[in-house]
């Protein structure tokens, strides 16, 4: 923003006239030569640099090199994984050839298995000895008879564990009186990042791990295209997993809730009910939806349905569809999380709503007759931090909570064969804390399906109920059935990782064969449990089946899918390390090219403070100003000097490069740049204070005054302030935890915003010509309208949403946007070149005010001191003489004031502290390109301000006494830079870090963004800069 005005004082011309000069010095600074600058009295002396198509495109090889190199690393890193489009078979033999084939087994082996109850791939046995001609699966009997899955987006473990009493706690520690009849069990259910639903969808039905980027995908993203247990639930032939009880129509899929479901599985669901799922502080919809369709198709659930039949209710509708799975999905407990944070009263409210729909539904399941199985999944895709938010892979949002719950007839009670995993050393699996994708073999296995073909996923053999069998011998032991479920979960995993490393060299060919070796172990094992029971069954002996060595091929196995899900974390994501290698050096070489200190005057003024050279001077402004003065008055002031631009330099190098290598860095990086910013301009009030003694009058004139050596104190405050003082960005304005969100505070904000406007800005709308008082109403306008909704927003009638008079203010800075670039269009090649350098501050305020509509009344008072730290630094790089501040320490303290706002927002440099509240303040309906632009500029908006800003007040700072001021802007996008190689060599580096992609690879992608911003800045600077001196060399020819 624009700082105050100045009258003109004796060493400074006609602001017009500076102001033209300012352009010739600024644009020599793209010379090859490097001249000093031109006045506009020099203009017919001194020739004008070469302007043509090769020297512009010269100017601009190094940003272009630079979105080539980050193009070709960005591609190289976040390359997907290979996917097939192989799918498991269903076919007759099918379990048994997968055996053959990856663990060895003979085909009498198989032949054993079948006729003992062990598989159902559907081939008859040619012996009499017993019949499984009911045994209905594709490779394993199956287990339930329908099954109920019921999403509670971001349940937090600790929300299913503490805070629903009636559903999970009455079931978990139930009482002397209770009359549950089912069987519970709680997991920690383990995500994996990103922690955003669309993922978590996809690794809960695929079984595979969704990479980093697939992240664009929760804004908008395709179907799945892998092999998945819902297309399998769709496709299979019902004949083929059907259970004797059940009829022989087959059962349809319904759902309701999140329409991501849709999105990812838009032809799978026979009955659907999708509702919008963006807007967050929408708490209600969603739910509401949902319970109003789950009766409905609770009372059509397999199972359910018969025991209504047989009840002839009158109401009940017996020729009513009937469902094998439900899904429903509740968003309420999410949207409250990032609306209004997990300790709110909303979220006290929202979760025993949630406790009441689970109690009734697994009521619901207890009250299944005694002849059927059904099970409920009550699940959260990911929690939440303590803020509300999700989407990284701390311990907070990866811990969410998995309720199973089955009915009377699963015959699920505690496994009484003393098998808990542990015969063999090291192969314990902590079924108490699960990782959501072995849900997937697991739901496979309780449906009669296969098991997805790119499954990485574990079976967890709690969950799977022994069978139900017309012939009692065969339900008497369950080792060997859990035994052969986890054998073919080995096989299908092998064969997976076996067919990927054909494709693919990603997997490490020593772990491959570590993983072979234990297969082939478990496979002898479990071929000789077999061969010890075909021995023993031929004398009829009774307990055949229970064997040490089906103890030992149970732990085997568990331990061969703990270490393949290891692998497939650890290798998942393909780098092309190539094309990274490419893409660094390029950027090298840009990063190279782009030095600031291939510049004379840049050497200069490094020679000027004590660095490179010591007889070097900045265009004589030194040696000028220095005239007269006492030695050791000018020895201290270098030193000053020197020690500030060392300062900055170390601390640029630490934020910018080092600070990429670290997580605890980067999860600490607010913290690191206040110190860093409230240092740098402590040692500028040091010198300036020195400066403002009685040790040399003559270095004290600069063109600020003498109250402006607290400048850079201001600069520091601001920062501080906004730190301690201001909190609640991004949150509803109902929210009245904070103090920001109170109408005094914000309305009285916007006021002082109002004051800054008129009494900073108004003068230069009136120099326009535009009529004066009309820029000045847009923006009165626009604030007024603001304070309405903000007002209305406040109010806990939910019927005051404030959205219209949020969408007319959102009008009018459009409006006023437009007005401005108008303005400029018209006077940018004036020669009175302050007008559009004015108008473009005025542009920066608008911009500024529709940063402040996307993120909340919090920002007011944000704005109110950005204001006032803008004008400071303006003023900052206008001083001259003992004062003048060097090009990169200036640049320093712009970057770190700039980057301090971003995470003063409450932002971080992490995807789950994304506002997505920010797409709906002015909505409660999803648009995709407008709710995608609002949440970008708050994402990125501080960012995308202050890089221009630093740029307009550049290129207003350039004067005759000030010439390295055109300089700061090139330290500014040369320290942006340097971060963004940092960050690519860092995730480089860090590939196989653990918290590559909960950490690094989400600074890495947010350095790129800040980068592209400053890149489209420099080649906009660079093309009217060159236009302006071809202009201005034709005016004088």
């Amino acid at each position: 923003m624009a700082a105050p005005r100045r009258k003109p004082t004796a060493d400074r011309t006609h602001h017009g006239a500076v102001a033209a000069s300012s352009i010739d010095e600024s644009s020599s600074a793209y010379s090859s030569n490097d001249q000093a600058p031109i006045h506009r009295h020099q203009l017919g002396q001194t020739p004008l640099p070469t302007t043509n198509v090769l020297k512009l495109l010269w100017l601009l090889v190094p940003p272009l090199l630079l979105a080539t190199g980050l193009s070709i690393f960005t591609q190289s890193f976040f390359l997907s994984r290979t996917s097939f489009d192989h799918r498991s078979s269903c076919g007759v033999g099918s379990a048994g050839d997968l055996l053959k084939d990856s663990l060895g087994l003979n085909e009498d082996h198989v032949e054993f298995l079948r006729r003992s109850g062990f598989l159902s791939d559907g081939k008859k046995s040619t012996t009499t000895s017993a019949t499984i001609d009911n045994n209905y699966g594709c490779w394993v009997p199956r287990r339930v008879d329908s099954m109920a899955i019921l999403v509670v987006d971001a349940l937090r473990f600790d929300f299913a564990r503490d805070h629903l009493p009636l559903s999970v706690g009455s079931r978990l520690f139930p009482s002397r009186n209770a009359t549950h009849l089912g069987t519970s069990k709680l997991y920690q259910f383990v995500a994996d990042p990103p922690t955003v639903t669309m993922q978590r969808l996809k690794g809960l039905t695929t079984g595979g791990l969704p990479t980093f980027a697939d992240i664009s995908g929760s804004f908008g993203g395709a179907s799945i295209e892998e092999d998945s247990w819902v297309e399998q639930l769709k496709d299979v032939p019902w004949d083929r997993r059907r259970h004797h009880s059940l009829d022989e129509s087959k059962p349809r899929m319904a759902f309701v809730g999140d329409d991501t479901w849709v999105d990812l599985f838009p032809t799978q669901f026979d009955d659907c009910h999708p509702f919008p799922s963006f807007n967050t502080r929408d708490l209600n919809t969603v739910d509401n939806g949902c319970l109003e369709h789950l009766p409905r198709l609770l009372d059509g659930l397999v199972g359910l349905k018969q025991q209504k039949k047989m009840m002839q209710q009158d109401h009940i509708d017996i020729d009513a569809s009937s469902f094998e799975l439900i899904v429903a999905h509740f968003l309420g407990v999410d949207h409250v999380g990032h609306t209004y944070g997990p300790n709110n009263p909303h979220m006290e409210k929202k979760l025993h709503q949630m406790d009441v729909m689970l109690s009734t539904t697994l009521n619901s399941i207890d009250n299944a007759p005694q002849d059927s199985c059904i099970v409920a999944l009550v699940l959260g895709d990911h929690g939440m931090t303590e803020d509300g938010n999700h989407g990284g892979g701390t311990s907070e949002e990866v811990n969410a909570g998995l309720f199973v719950h089955f009915s009377p007839g699963c015959n699920n009670s505690e496994h009484d064969d003393g098998v808990t995993g542990e015969e063999i050393p090291g192969s314990a699996r902590a079924f108490d804390s699960i990782h959501q994708i072995d849900l997937v073999p697991t739901v496979s296995f309780l449906m009669g399906l296969p098991i997805p073909y790119a499954n990485i996923g574990g079976l967890v053999p709690d969950l799977l109920p022994t069978p139900r069998y017309d012939t009692p011998q065969f339900t008497s032991f369950t080792t060997p059935h859990t035994a052969t479920a986890l054998a073919l979960n080995a096989a299908q995993v092998w064969n997976y990782l076996h067919t990927y490393s054909q494709t693919s060299r990603d997997l490490p060919l020593n772990r491959l064969r570590e993983l072979k070796a234990l297969l082939d172990s478990a496979a002898l094992v479990y071929r000789d449990a077999i061969a010890y029971s075909q021995k023993h069954t031929s004398n009829d002996e009774q307990h055949f089946f229970d064997s040490t060595a089906y103890r030992q091929a149970f732990g085997l196995f568990n331990l061969f899918l703990a270490e393949s899900t290891d692998l497939g974390k650890q290798v998942w994501t393909q780098f092309n390390e190539g094309g990274m290698m490419i893409g660094i050096g390029i950027l090298v070489l840009a990063w190279i090219m782009a030095t600031p200190l291939w510049k004379r005057s840049v050497r200069n003024e490094f020679g000027a403070i004590g660095f490179l050279t010591k007889s070097a001077d900045v265009n004589g402004s030194i040696k000028e100003n220095v005239k007269g003065s006492d030695e050791c008055f000018n020895s201290s002031v270098r030193s000053f000097r020197a020690l500030e631009l060392l300062t900055a330099l170390i601390f640029m190098i630490f934020q910018c490069g080092v600070l990429t290598f670290g997580n605890s860095y980067i999860e600490h990086e607010r913290e690191i740049v206040t110190f860093f910013l409230s240092i740098l301009c402590l040692l500028v009030f040091r010198r300036w204070y020195f400066t403002s003694g009685t040790h040399s009058p003559t270095s004290v004139a600069t063109s600020t005054g003498s109250n402006s050596v607290y400048l850079p104190l201001i600069v520091a405050l601001c920062s501080r302030m906004n730190d301690v003082f201001v909190t609640g960005h991004g949150l509803d304005p109902s929210i009245r935890l904070h103090a920001t969100h109170h109408p005094i505070v914000f309305l009285s904000s916007l006021l002082v915003l109002l004051l800054l406007r008129l009494r900073w800005l108004s003068p230069m709308s009136k120099s326009v010509g535009t009529g004066g008082i009309l820029p000045v109403f847009i923006d009165i306008m626009v604030i007024i309208c603001l304070a309405c909704s903000w007002w209305e927003k406040h109010s806990l009638d939910d019927s005051r949403n404030g959205f219209s008079m949020a969408r007319f203010s959102m009008m009018a800075v459009f409006v006023g946007l437009m007005q401005s670039l108008f303005s400029l269009s018209q006077h940018w090649k004036s020669p009175k070149r302050g007008i559009w350098i004015e108008q473009a501050q005025l542009a920066s305020f608008r911009v500024m005010l529709f940063l402040v509509i996307v993120t909340g009344p919090s920002t007011a008072s944000t704005a109110v001191l950005i204001v006032i730290q803008c004008a400071a630094l303006r003023f900052m790089m206008q001083s001259v003489g003992a004062r003048q501040v060097a090009a990169p320490v200036m640049a320093a303290i712009w970057r770190l004031a700039i980057r301090h706002v971003f995470f003063a927002t409450n932002h971080h440099c992490s995807f789950n502290r994304l506002q997505y509240s920010a797409a709906f303040v002015a909505t409660d309906t999803f648009h995709f390109s407008i709710a995608g632009s609002s949440l970008f500029m708050n994402t990125f908006g501080w960012e995308v301000l202050g890089s221009i800003l630093v740029l307009v007040n550049t290129r207003a700072s350039c004067s005759p006494k000030n010439g390295i001021g055109s300089h700061v802007w090139d330290w500014f996008r040369y320290f942006q830079w340097t971060e963004m190689l940092a960050s690519c060599i860092s995730v480089s580096v860090m590939k196989r870090h653990l918290m590559v992609w909960a950490i690094f690879a989400p600074r890495f992608m947010f350095a790129a963004v800040f980068t592209a911003v400053g890149l489209l800045l420099w080649v906009l600077d660079v093309i009217l800069m060159e236009l302006l001196v071809v202009e201005y060399k034709n005016s004088y020819e």
